[in-house]
């Protein structure tokens, strides 16, 4: 088999996942979506928005990325 540049792609299958928030947070997602309604212009709706909330979170919190990277290393 050919040595690719490109490593097979991981598995993008969306997943569905249902939670419960508080009413605080549910009105706080929807003062981000107004937010980010002006500063860009276009309305997204807060179930397309949570994801990217969510990823965004995680890339920041440098303690959860080191101890990622530590786990990957790991298994390597």
């Amino acid at each position: 088999m050919a040595e690719l540049k490109l490593a097979k792609l991981p598995d993008r299958t969306p997943v569905k996942l249902a939670i419960t928030i508080t009413p605080d947070l549910q009105g706080a997602l929807r003062e981000y979506a107004a937010i980010y309604a002006a500063a860009y212009g276009c309305e997204e709706p807060i179930a397309e928005l949570i994801p990217a909330i969510l990823a965004a979170f995680l890339e920041s919190d440098r303690a959860f990325v080191r101890a990622r990277e530590a786990a990957q290393r790991g298994r390597v």
